[in-house]
């Protein structure tokens, strides 16, 4: 979390061009391949989140965080949640 609101529109406005270190870019790539499809997520994408700097735990927690966000984000978009 930040409350750094140029990071925020950096981030989504391009992730990849966004100033963040390369540890955090290592992690931003394997979560939005978990978001765009997460059987093509593989051991290799573990090696480099070890040599980023990730532990086992760390890479868990990641996986965790980010799928849990892609199951609530459509859970609330087949229920209609905020269209209204």
């Amino acid at each position: 979390m930040t409350l750094d609101k140029d990071l925020v529109d950096a981030l989504e406005k391009d992730y990849t061009t966004a100033p963040v270190t390369a540890q955090e870019r290592v992690m931003l790539d394997y979560v939005v391949k978990i978001t765009n499809d997460a059987t093509q997520v593989g051991k290799d994408d573990h090696e480099r989140l070890r040599a980023a700097g990730f532990d086992d735990k760390a890479i868990l927690q990641i996986t965790l965080i980010a799928a849990w966000f892609n199951y609530i984000n459509r859970v609330a978009d087949a229920l209609g949640v905020g269209r209204e």
